[in-house]
């Protein structure tokens, strides 16, 4: 492992120690605002991007940011994750965020070989519906990140949440190079029409 991120991790309780009372807080339990579904690339940092402190984001990466489909009969880290951030911490807004240069899309895209990898190769079979290509890979990306709010539906939880009125379920693009983010806005019908604008 690098030696800065072992140094880092050898400091960090000099840096909690420098600012108790926050830490103290987190100690006693976590009240975070958002679930925030992303991918697992390494260039993609929740609370980078969002400014977020410790505490205010929960969690949920996957490769390719999919979110399985729903089933009672098969228990998943990532229902468990979406159950208790709605259910338990009861947060009210949901983030699906996808970003540029994704691996994952995109070797599914350019409908790559993956029988060297076949638990990636499953994975992304089982959680992506059909991928425009002819629109380059950024359209892909962002109609991937907004199909997943379709497929969150499924899951009792945000069911549940959105009939209350307590939820509000988000499609984000994000852009590794720039920065830039923009929000999937839907159509006059609120299907997965529409388009990504800034936010």
């Amino acid at each position: 492992m690098k030696s800065s991120l072992i140094d880092n991790a050898r400091s960090f309780s000099t840096q909690v120690a420098e600012r108790p009372e926050e830490f103290r807080e987190l100690a006693a339990g976590q009240q975070p605002e958002a679930l925030f579904i992303t991918c697992s690339d390494s260039r993609v940092i929740p609370s980078l991007i969002t400014g977020a402190r410790p505490g205010e984001l929960f969690e949920l990466r996957t490769a390719g940011n999919i979110v399985p489909r729903y089933d009672a009969n098969r228990p998943s880290g990532e229902a468990a994750t979406i159950e208790y951030a709605l259910r338990v911490l009861e947060v009210r807004d949901l983030v699906v965020c996808g970003h540029s240069h994704c691996g994952a899309v995109g070797a599914l895209v350019r409908d790559e070989d993956l029988s060297g990898v076949p638990a990636v190769r499953d994975w992304l079979g089982q959680g992506v519906s059909a991928l425009p290509s002819d629109q380059g890979l950024a359209h892909a990306v962002r109609h991937h990140a907004a199909s997943q709010l379709r497929t969150l539906h499924g899951y009792p939880a945000v069911r549940e949440r959105m009939a209350e009125g307590k939820l509000a379920l988000h499609a984000w693009y994000y852009e590794v190079d720039t920065g830039a983010i923009s929000v999937h806005r839907p159509g006059a019908t609120g299907r997965l029409g529409g388009e990504f604008r800034p936010l």
